[in-house]
């Protein structure tokens, strides 16, 4: 019984280091197969009509004479024309039908491989990130490490984030966007063709030199920064309210939690994600829809969206919202629910395993 009574004290929580990453990386690439589609619809959204008026969009063969052809890029197809809008897509539906229609499944799962590797170096480091950044925080602020307040979690969010973008996540989420973007049948925006993530890069690195791979740098941190300062701190304001509502700890409270985090990041990010779709698919190089050279079109993410403000209004900014929200909802729902699951199962067996070695 003595034994016993030494062992009622409150266990310090395990630190999630390595065992953050891992989790982090497997909970992000278990949702990343499930909505990489709306991701490519999402993206090809987001260039349509990408700073001009369209009538409509003539598709020849002769196209791929010209530029196209010089960059490398297969020969287009006449397949869909723009409607009255001047878009080839009418909404992310539309596109998603278009795209399954004339590409198959490697035309929605298009970038899937970058995809995998980028959600490895961004959501391991910021889920993995996320906890020692808030941690040091609080007790550089005098608070108790495990003590959650809003400011310091939004800046531990944002943080880890831009850590994970700007140290590892660049060129992978560059390339990503790049081969997603593409489309043999339906081209629109700026096209590049690679056949995988390697090829990418290795083609950004000949044509635009090491200094390419960090184009759209500044737009990915202001998105990953917006992005992450609200996911992890919304997923846990919801889950400790729900707690304080006396709905337990379990997988219905995780499932609000992550709808509600991914209806906030999806409020703050849009534009962000706008103008670095936009950015990244952009190169001195850059091949438009036509066929036609088309070179450099933003200096900076915030050139991108005052000129997109400019040409297509707040709905400019706020194309492929729909997209982007009937990706980013499951996807964080799925990324933040199998990493506090995974999270817990290392918890309890650590803890296991300390508590026998104790015995």
């Amino acid at each position: 019984m003595a034994h016993a009574a030494t062992q009622t004290p409150v266990q310090p929580p395990i630190q999630l280091t390595a065992a953050g990453f891992v989790s982090g990386a497997l909970a992000a690439c278990t949702a990343v197969t499930i909505t990489n589609p709306m991701e490519v619809a999402k993206t090809r959204l987001q260039l349509d009509g990408e700073l001009q008026g369209r009538a409509h969009i003539k598709l020849a063969p002769a196209v791929a004479g010209s530029g196209a052809a010089a960059a490398g890029i297969p020969e287009v197809h006449a397949s869909v024309k723009a409607g009255p809008s001047g878009k080839v897509y009418t909404s992310a539906l539309d596109c998603m039908q278009k795209t399954w229609k004339f590409e198959g499944l490697r035309g929605i799962q298009r970038g899937l491989g970058a995809a995998y590797a980028y959600q490895i170096a961004l959501n391991g480091s910021r889920l993995g990130f996320f906890e020692p950044f808030r941690h040091a925080i609080n007790s550089v602020a005098g608070y108790e490490q495990n003590s959650v307040h809003a400011w310091t979690s939004l800046l531990a969010g944002a943080s880890s984030g831009v850590v994970g973008v700007a140290i590892l996540g660049n060129p992978l989420f560059l390339v990503k966007a790049r081969m997603q973007a593409y489309s043999p049948f339906n081209p629109v925006g700026a096209q590049h063709h690679y056949t995988s993530a390697f090829n990418g890069l290795a083609s950004i690195v000949r044509k635009e030199g090491i200094k390419g791979l960090a184009r759209g740098v500044d737009a990915a941190m202001l998105r990953t920064a917006m992005g992450s300062s609200v996911q992890l701190p919304a997923y846990n304001l919801a889950k400790t309210t729900l707690n304080g509502w006396g709905m337990g700890d379990n997988v219905g409270v995780y499932l609000l939690s992550s709808t509600f985090s991914g209806m906030c990041v999806c409020a703050v990010m849009q534009p962000a994600d706008t103008a670095l779709t936009r950015m990244y698919n952009q190169s001195p190089n850059s091949i438009g829809p036509d066929g036609k050279p088309r070179g450099l079109l933003y200096k900076n993410p915030i050139d991108c969206l005052w000129k997109t403000w400019k040409t297509e209004g707040i709905r400019g900014w706020y194309a492929g919202t729909t997209a982007h929200l009937a990706r980013i909802a499951p996807h964080t729902v799925i990324t933040l629910v199998t990493n506090e699951m995974i999270s817990r199962q290392w918890t309890a067996w650590k803890r296991a395993r300390t508590a026998v070695a104790r015995d």
